[in-house]
């Protein structure tokens, strides 16, 4: 008698089997990239240069009289060093998890998977886990780094346990957003934008609810909202009095965070092939074949007696088939790439749900600012006058920082979506201009997205009526809002043309605007804690300067190497440490004017280039393909 034997795969051992060999696969290939020791190296610099950074910051301009002192230096920074790692790791592992699962899509390869022996659970876990893998290894990277913070005293193992399981959590949930997204929209903007607005929804719902006064279904707010917010679990997590206060400030977000991870995926897993191929992907599925129905209009088809026909009579060949045109076809503008993005649904119907989850959002925070306003918050003055940082820039930037992220995902989608899709290699031999092409990318993301570019310009002017904002500020944060918004925009295409594979291409991109963003927000609480001294900083924050140069030269001129973009590269960084400084001493002309020049220079030198001939990668590298 023969038993039958299942086929094992070489690659499954030792992994679970819920998870498959697409996980499997990934943590046996991904050791081999260079990559992969290249990010988590970097990373652990990173991390080890804000350290020095900030400890030639406090030694520079403070006296350290005793233990105390380094025990304070060692609690600040840990309460620096822990939430930087969590909006980090939440961004990766939301944006990684997308766009890897979206680009399947793209490339038309998710069908083959799933016309594979894959069952569900491998296909959804496998794609999540293999997307986050690279995450978990920087994660474990930082934990000897966090725990060297603790021979400076005023920290604890525990804070590093504590806070290390609130950032793996978080990239638990952060993955299986962008996963059950990824699998659930079709096209790869839809993705990234209704991540990005999950994200930020997360958030704000958890601060909103901490603003509550009164107890919701008999639970207490404030609690409700520690309970739902990675925020201020990892707040909680890197505070002293984590030991004894643990199973209220932070168990509850592991537990909430934990069941939200189960629940997507759970959900993916019991839809992914409900979801995947659309409709899109799958035309003619409808069709009736049958003969005596016309395959265009759907009419029956009749004979000269005016009866049916039959199969057997109507059956012909299929160049027989006639259609009647009712209507007149769509005049095509002299710029057929500007008329497509304006006049058809390049990016599909279903943006306009990401329109609504967008305005919605923004009515929250239009909310938020009447509440500011009517309150009297907004017009109050700082009580610290060296240091004056609005109070309505708390709703307002990361709503600015949202809109600035899906410009930049439209405009690298508009150019991964025609490479994936091989329409790339049509447009290069066709009449099209290097020049139309640009511009006709250009505007044609702009116009797409010219609600979420007014709505922040909407919203600067109802502060300004309502005496938040001087009129002079006004007109500089308006021109920075065009300035920041076309840099955005000329970053993506730039970012599209320049690499192969669309998922570097994305990350790239997108890394670009979080990472610029971010490193102006840690720069700015690393000055305000540690001193108040702005002014005599720039020997601490050299090395940073230097590190950032070099990385923004890596993502905009690796690939396309110019003197211009060296130079911008050089000057960037640079001129946000300036434009910081005289943000925190309130010479708000010295600022507009710096990032006017910067950017619009750097503006400059990545779109200069691709005007007279088309350097677009193809992508068909096998290493680029198989990224």
């Amino acid at each position: 008698m023969v038993f039958y034997q299942p086929r094992v795969r070489s690659w499954e051992y030792p992994f679970p089997l819920f998870v498959g060999p697409v996980f499997s696969r990934e943590a046996v290939v991904a050791p081999r990239r260079p990559r992969h020791y290249v990010m988590r190296t970097v990373y652990g610099l990173a991390l080890l240069l804000l350290i020095c950074t900030a400890w030639m910051i406090l030694a520079g301009t403070q006296v350290i009289r005793n233990v105390g002192d380094m025990a304070r230096f060692g609690a600040i920074l840990f309460q620096i060093l822990a939430p930087l790692q969590l909006a980090i790791i939440l961004f990766l592992s939301a944006i990684q998890s997308a766009s890897s699962i979206a680009v399947e899509k793209d490339r038309q390869t998710l069908i083959l998977l799933l016309m594979s022996r894959l069952t569900n659970s491998e296909l959804v876990l496998g794609k999540l886990f293999s997307s986050l893998l690279n995450n978990g290894v920087m994660l474990m990277t930082s934990i000897p780094i966090l725990m060297l913070i603790v021979l400076f005293g005023g920290t604890s193992f525990d804070q590093v346990g504590w806070t290390v399981a609130v950032t793996f959590v978080t990239a638990l949930a952060a993955g299986s957003i962008g996963a059950t997204v990824a699998l659930w929209r079709e096209k790869t903007f839809q993705t990234l934008a209704l991540v990005a607005l999950s994200i930020v929804f997360w958030l704000g719902l958890a601060a909103g609810i901490g603003l509550i006064q009164q107890p919701i279904l008999g639970v207490n707010a404030q609690w409700l909202s520690s309970a739902l917010s990675p925020i201020s679990a990892i707040f909680a997590a890197s505070n002293p009095s984590i030991a004894s206060n643990w199973s209220i400030e932070v168990f509850p977000y592991l537990v909430f965070a934990t069941m939200l991870t189960i629940l997507l995926c759970g959900l993916s897993v019991l839809r992914v092939r409900k979801w995947n191929p659309s409709r899109d992907v799958r035309p003619g599925q409808q069709e009736d074949y049958s003969g005596g129905i016309d395959l265009f209009t759907g009419e029956v088809k009749l004979d000269s007696d005016g009866n049916p026909l039959t199969p057997s009579e109507a059956s012909h060949h299929v160049d027989d088939r006639s259609r009647t045109v009712n209507q007149e076809s769509r005049r095509v503008w002299d710029n057929p790439v500007l008329w497509r993005e304006m006049c058809t649904w390049a990016y599909g119907r279903k943006i306009l749900f990401i329109r609504m989850a967008y305005w919605l959002m923004a009515a929250f925070v239009f909310i938020a600012l009447y509440s500011l306003i009517t309150s009297g918050e907004a017009t109050r003055a700082t009580a610290d006058s060296s240091v004056s940082i609005p109070v309505v820039a708390g709703p307002l930037a990361p709503f600015m920082l949202v809109s600035l992220v899906m410009v930049n995902a439209l405009a690298v989608t508009s150019i991964t979506n025609e490479r994936d899709g091989r329409a790339l290699d049509l447009l290069r031999v066709t009449d099209i201009s290097p020049k139309e092409f640009l511009f006709g990318k250009l505007f044609g993301v702009l116009y797409v997205a010219i609600d979420i570019v007014l709505i922040p310009v909407v919203m600067c002017l109802y502060l300004s009526l309502n005496g938040a904002i001087t009129y002079e500020n006004l007109l500089y944060l308006l021109f920075a809002i065009l300035v920041l918004n076309v840099f955005v925009s000329v970053l993506g295409i730039h970012c599209g043309m320049s690499y192969g594979g669309s998922r570097q291409a994305i990350g790239v991109s997108l890394g670009t605007v979080f990472f610029l963003f971010l490193g102006i927000v840690t720069c700015m609480v690393m000055m305000v804690s540690f001193t108040g001294n702005v002014e005599a900083q720039l020997t601490p924050f050299l090395a940073c300067i230097v590190g950032g140069a070099v990385g923004l030269y890596v993502a905009l001129g690796w690939n396309t190497p110019s003197p211009a973009l060296a130079l911008a590269s050089a000057i960037l960084p640079l001129a946000m440490f300036y434009s910081i400084t005289s943000l925190l001493l309130e010479n708000y002309l010295s600022v507009i004017l710096v990032v006017a020049f910067t950017y619009g220079f750097t503006t400059t030198a990545m779109i200069m280039p691709r005007l007279s001939e088309f350097l677009v990668s193809t992508g068909r590298s096998k290493i680029s393909e198989n990224e």
